[in-house]
């Protein structure tokens, strides 16, 4: 998974449209222009609420001020009531159609909507009515990027590096497209150029040891990490984005790691902890129990085959089940999931202080993390106690840090007898394996063993750079070593990147091993690979 990276987009201002290349529809009065010029210094000073108040004064005083529409759109999107944001933004926009910045932030306040095409519209006419306008060719390509065509991204990202050579978000946005798409190369580049226009910038730094980290630098990965942190000490995503790498780390001791989880809860999970109140759930033992699971994984993603068997199974006769969705982007696996539960609350773009709230409004009795130190996990909101039980389970292999979770559910094989010191949560150990597999509709039957047909047995790994190191390289030569014929298949993600199937060609060639004893690549759905190999061999630590 990748860790936390962030994309931010900014709004656009109304001003007196000296910026637009197109005059607005009606010149505003001096009356309407004097509201709206306070208007902007409340906001400006983080007066909201004024600043609405002066808005809608200068709409009473002219209604076909395009200008105050929009203004006052900007302050409602701000304050979190994005359907009447988008409701002032259509109205600036029939008052002039031809108003470019209140096209770019309507489609703005419809992406964080998941609006579809409609938003894309909206950014082309941004585009189409400004000449240069760098914003809006960055949020038609965020657009493009959440139905799934990264080519036309990465075109719309370029526009606005045209127009704006030295447009950091651009840069850094691009950077994530190619390292979600695993062209490591080209996300290095990217980051680079944004670190050279800005070498202090949390987030561009942020991005390279992300890339750095698909790339098994992981040494590299930590020092930009730290490096994040040495610019914000509590930045949400370059915390747990070290927790996430220090895992992997293969010279490190356990405790040492865990003094970095310890680190974490000082600075983002204990200061939250003044704020805890008392649950009120009703302590009727004969009711069904809430339960809510917290996830930015309800869609088709490996989780799938764990926890989808799970919560189509629960007996709703004795829960109540909840799901509360961290989700960019649903497909038909989150319909699924949605027929599994009782109730579905998305939860994009609520702050942690919101989504606690909400859980603790619906009286949650357990409270499910399902991602730890991942991508878009909300254990901010977990901070903050919710729910008078929390477990974590299922999507982070290791402790979440916080000592407001109470359990983690394990087995004595991901949390063996004697390790308890080393968990803020209480390990809860199930009799069973703590972990169910399904297969996926369509794998196909297993195959018939492969060296019989070779002539020769062939070893696999189907792992990400980040968990080959020094020590596994060193081991798996010396196993290539002992059984002469054989084979090594290593398929991830990564290796598309003829980069990175150099340098493992090259250190497995330190100890000895020849490239043709190697097969690297990525295969997905990676069923056959699986077929092919006779052996598998897991990573460690």
């Amino acid at each position: 998974m990748f860790t936390s990276l962030k994309r931010r987009m900014f709004g656009e201002a109304g001003k007196n449209r000296s910026d637009e290349t197109l005059a607005p529809a009606s010149a505003a009065s001096s009356q309407t222009e004097e509201l709206i010029q306070r208007g902007q210094a409340a906001e400006s000073r983080g007066e909201l609420d004024e600043a609405e108040r002066l808005y809608r004064s200068a709409i009473a005083a002219d209604f076909q001020s395009a200008v105050a529409h929009m203004n006052l759109g900007n302050v409602l999107n701000v304050m979190g009531q994005v359907t009447a944001a988008v409701e002032s933004y259509e109205q600036a926009i029939s008052i002039d159609p031809k108003y470019a910045a209140a096209h770019y932030n309507l489609g703005l306040a419809l992406l964080h909507g998941g609006h579809g095409a409609r938003v894309e519209e909206h950014f082309r006419a941004a585009v189409r009515l400004r000449e240069a306008f760098p914003q809006a060719w960055v949020g038609l390509a965020l657009a493009q990027e959440t139905r799934g065509d990264f080519e036309a991204a990465i075109a719309s990202y370029n526009m606005a590096l045209l127009v704006k050579p030295d447009f950091v978000e651009a840069y850094r946005n691009l950077g994530l497209v190619y390292l979600q798409r695993g062209r490591l190369k080209e996300a290095s580049e990217s980051y680079g150029q944004a670190l050279r226009i800005s070498p202090d910038d949390p987030e561009s730094h942020l991005g390279h040891a992300g890339v750095l980290q698909e790339q098994g630098e992981l040494e590299r990965a930590i020092q930009a990490y730290r490096k994040v942190l040495d610019l914000e000490p509590n930045h949400v995503g370059g915390r747990s984005s070290l927790l996430f790498a220090l895992n992997y780390h293969p010279d490190l001791s356990a405790a040492a790691i865990f003094a970095e989880y310890l680190e974490y809860d000082k600075r983002l999970g204990l200061p939250q902890s003044a704020s805890w109140r008392a649950h009120q759930n009703d302590r009727n033992a004969a009711r069904r129990l809430k339960i809510g699971y917290v996830s930015p994984d309800f869609n088709h993603h490996p989780v799938r085959h764990f926890l989808e068997p799970l919560l189509a199974n629960h007996d709703k006769t004795a829960v109540e089940v909840y799901a509360y969705a961290e989700l960019t982007q649903e497909d038909v696996v989150t319909a699924r999931y949605q027929a599994c539960v009782d109730y579905w609350v998305p939860t994009r773009g609520l702050s942690d202080d919101a989504l606690a709230e909400c859980i603790r409004n619906h009286k949650i009795d357990v409270l499910v993390d399902l991602a730890g130190h991942t991508t878009n996990s909300r254990l901010g909101a977990f901070a903050r106690k919710p729910a008078p039980v929390s477990v974590s389970w299922l999507g982070y292999g290791y402790t979440t840090g916080l000592s407001a979770i109470d359990y983690l559910f394990a087995d004595t094989t991901s949390a063996p007898e004697g390790s308890d010191d080393l968990f803020t949560e209480h390990p809860w150990r199930l009799s069973t394996p703590s972990f169910a597999y399904r297969p996926a509709d369509g794998m196909g039957a297993e195959s018939a063993l492969p060296a019989a047909q070779r002539g020769h047995v062939t070893f696999g790994t189907l792992t990400r750079a980040v968990r080959i190191n020094h020590r596994s390289i060193r081991v798996w030569s010396d196993v290539l070593k002992q059984v002469p014929d054989a084979r090594l298949i290593v398929n991830s993600k990564n290796y598309v990147d003829a980069d990175m199937r150099e340098k493992l060609v090259a250190k497995f060639a330190a100890h000895g091993i020849t490239a043709n004893r190697l097969e690297l690549g990525f295969s997905s759905p990676p069923w056959d690979v699986l077929r092919g190999i006779d052996i598998g061999l897991d990573c460690f630590p």
